[in-house]
C-alpha cells in the first residue's frame, strides 16, 4: 500500500502543481486516500490552547481550503486538521500560475491569494460533519477588496461559531496586499479587541472553543514581544509560528526561486524554528505555541517541540513525501520522546 501511494505521489509531481493539488482533493473525496487504524502511541498525547490531541501532528491550512476532505486527512493519521483559509465572500485568488514546486530545494512558493469558495459553502461542509470525531479547525482570512478587514474576521468567526473545534486568525499571508500590516501594534489592538468582544457575545456563559493567532516568520524581536503580549491580553489561546516567508535564502537552487509569493518547505525550517524559540522565550509558558515551517521528519517535528511547541503542523512536505509521511513522523517522534525520557509532548515542550 505504501508503494502505491509513493507511486501516486510521483505521478502527481508530473502534473502542474495546482492541477496535482485539485486531483489529489478529488481522489480523497472518492475515498482513495490512506486510512490508518493504528492508535497513536500514548506518549504523543498533547494539549495545546485547550485542545486535547491524541497526537501533535496537524495538517496546516492551504491543503483543504474549502473543508472538502478533513475526515480523509484525519484518517491518514493527522492529530488535527486545519481547513481554510476561508474569506467571507468567494474569491478566485491571484492569476495563474501561482503555485510552484522548487523540487531541488524541497520547497514550494505560492501566491494563491486566498482563493476559496467563501463562507457559505465552507459552513455547509462543516455543518455536515458536526457529529463526526476528530479535531477540525477553521482558518479565517479577509477578502482582498474588503473595506473593513477586521470585520471579515468577525464575520467568519460568527458564521462558523459552533462548527469548528478551534479558529485561527490568519493575518500573516504575504499574498493579500497589506494583510501583514494587521501585525502592527495599533492594528492588532483593534483586531484582537474586536475578536475578543465577538467571542464574549457568542460564548455567553458557555465555554469558548480556542482561538489561535497565526503570525509571519518575517518579524523582528520587538514585534515578537508585542504580539505575544497582545495575544495574552486579548485572550488568544495559542500562537501559530509561522506562515510562509517572503525571504529568499541564498541556498535556493531551483529555477523558480525568483517567483513572488510565500516560500514554504525545507528552506523555512531553520528560520521558523528560530522565530519559534523567540516566541517561546517571550511567552514564558503563559501562552501555548504551535510550530510550523519546513517539517518533513520526526527529527524536525521533535526540534519544534523542544523549541517550545506543544503541537506542530505541516503541508509542503506532503508534496514530496506523500501521505505516508504523517505516520513516519508519528513513529519517529514517539521513539525520540521515549529515548529522552519524556512521558508526553507537553513535558518535552516545557523542558527546553
Amino acid at each position: 500500500m505504501g508503494l502505491l501511494y509513493k507511486s501516486a505521489t510521483a505521478l502527481m509531481r508530473t502534473l502542474p502543481a495546482e492541477t496535482a493539488h485539485r486531483t489529489t482533493i478529488k481522489a480523497l473525496k472518492l475515498g482513495l486516500g490512506p486510512v490508518t487504524t493504528r492508535k497513536p502511541d500514548p506518549v504523543l498525547k498533547t494539549e495545546v490552547g485547550g485542545l486535547k490531541l491524541t497526537n501533535p501532528v496537524g495538517l496546516a491550512p492551504g491543503f483543504d481550503k474549502d473543508a472538502e476532505v478533513p475526515d480523509a486527512m484525519l484518517n491518514s493519521g493527522f492529530g488535527f486538521v486545519e481547513c481554510g483559509t476561508v474569506t467571507p465572500r468567494p474569491q478566485i485568488g491571484n492569476p495563474k500560475p501561482r503555485l510552484f514546486r522548487l523540487t531541488e530545494d524541497q520547497a514550494v512558493i505560492n501566491r494563491m491569494g486566498f482563493n476559496n469558495d467563501g463562507l457559505e459553502i465552507f459552513k455547509k461542509r462543516l455543518d455536515r460533519r458536526k457529529e463526526k470525531p476528530g479535531i477540525v479547525g477553521a482558518n479565517l482570512g479577509a477578502n482582498k477588496d474588503s473595506v473593513d478587514r477586521v470585520q471579515d474576521y468577525v464575520t467568519g468567526l460568527t458564521a462558523l461559531w459552533g462548527l469548528a473545534d478551534y479558529y485561527t486568525i490568519n493575518i500573516s499571508s504575504p499574498n493579500t496586499p497589506g494583510l501583514r500590516d494587521l501585525q502592527a501594534e495599533a492594528a492588532m489592538d483593534d483586531l484582537l479587541g474586536r475578536i475578543a468582544e465577538t467571542r464574549a457575545e457568542l460564548t455567553g456563559d458557555q465555554p469558548s472553543p480556542p482561538i489561535f493567532l497565526k503570525v509571519a516568520p518575517d518579524l523582528i524581536s520587538s514585534q515578537i514581544e508585542q504580539i505575544t503580549q497582545q495575544s495574552r491580553t486579548y485572550g488568544m489561546n495559542a500562537i501559530i509560528v509561522s506562515n510562509t516567508t517572503i525571504d529568499r535564502p541564498d541556498s535556493l537552487k531551483s529555477a523558480e526561486k525568483g517567483e513572488a509569493g510565500g516560500l514554504s518547505g525545507a528552506p523555512l525550517f531553520e528560520k521558523s524554528t528560530r522565530i519559534l524559540k523567540e516566541f517561546s522565550a517571550a511567552a514564558e509558558g503563559k501562552i501555548d505555541l504551535i510550530g510550523v515551517g519546513g517539517i518533513a521528519s520526526g527529527e524536525q517535528a521533535y526540534a519544534k517541540i523542544r523549541a517550545g511547541a506543544k503541537a506542530v503542523q505541516l503541508y509542503s512536505a506532503l508534496v514530496y513525501a506523500g501521505p505516508g509521511l504523517v505516520m513516519d513522523i508519528r513513529r519517529d517522534l514517539a521513539d525520540r520522546l521515549k529515548a529522552d525520557g519524556f512521558t508526553s509532548v507537553v513535558e518535552a515542550a516545557q523542558s527546553h
